[in-house]
């Protein structure tokens, strides 16, 4: 699986070269900056980027703007972005196409190598991997209104699992329920808000798109 890594600060990006090739990734190329990601992306097209948000030469978004230009050219793009702070905004522009592919973690989550590499291969196929600070901060967010306020309390845990990418069945252990338990939950989040079944859709995206765009 190739991958592109943009890190400005040298260390961590040594750090995630070994960790992945240590996982059986292969990295194409490793970056210290936004033109520079934007030209690797171009160049290599890989399975999956791991891009640090704040990149040079603004040290503000430099990294999320090249990776969804990136998107823009390269439709479906894997890409998880890594950030040291949740904001907001970041991972709602990130999600806003509707597609699948794509994750935000907070930087110390890489040091659960098990956890980040799931991630990453999650994201390169085609999964959401959104970290669960970041998906909490989303869901108590109490300006936003209908139709998340059409859930009960276990729906909204649903969907905070759900948008960290997880599986039923993953979701069942997490919650000590049953997956057939899940199921019909993850099927009424479906209903509350209004996301009608299509062969094309990603509806757990959309589900998790549906909160952000309240």
């Amino acid at each position: 699986m190739r991958v592109v890594v943009a890190e400005d600060l040298a260390l961590l990006r040594d750090g995630l070269i070994r960790l992945l090739e240590a996982h059986g990734f292969e990295v194409v190329a490793a970056v210290g900056s936004g033109p520079e990601l934007s030209q690797a992306l171009a160049e290599q097209r890989p399975d999956v980027a791991v891009v640090d948000v704040r990149l040079p030469p603004t040290h503000t978004d430099e990294g999320l703007r090249a990776a969804l230009a990136a998107r823009a050219e390269m439709p479906g793009l894997p890409v998880l972005v890594l950030s040291q702070y949740v904001e907001r905004l970041y991972a709602r522009e990130l999600l806003a196409d509707g597609r699948g592919g794509i994750g935000y973690l907070l930087k110390d989550r890489v040091s659960d190598v098990g956890e980040f590499v799931e991630a990453v291969r999650r994201v390169a196929g085609g999964g959401t991997a959104l970290d669960p600070t970041v998906v909490a901060k989303l869901l108590d967010n109490r300006e936003r209104v209908l139709p998340l306020d059409r859930l009960t309390a276990r729906e909204r845990e649903v969907l905070g699992h759900m948008a960290q990418g997880r599986s039923n069945a993953a979701i069942g252990t997490a919650l000590f329920i049953t997956e057939k338990a899940v199921a019909k939950h993850t099927n009424n989040i479906f209903a509350k808000l209004d996301l009608q079944s299509s062969e094309d859709d990603n509806r757990r995206v959309l589900a998790v798109l549906a909160y952000l765009d309240a």
